[in-house]
């Protein structure tokens, strides 16, 4: 569980980094947003 956890959190944290980079921060931010729901929903399911 907490490993799929890290790679869902993980995966965000690039991509939002690569967003940044782009000065897309709006969409960093959802991602980052979406990623954190996302990591939540696989704790409170297992």
């Amino acid at each position: 569980m907490y490993e799929k956890m890290y790679h869902i959190l993980f995966k965000a944290i690039a991509d939002s980094l690569d967003m940044i980079e782009r000065q897309d921060y709006q969409a960093a931010m959802s991602r980052l947003e979406l990623a954190c729901l996302d990591a939540e929903e696989v704790y409170v399911i297992q």
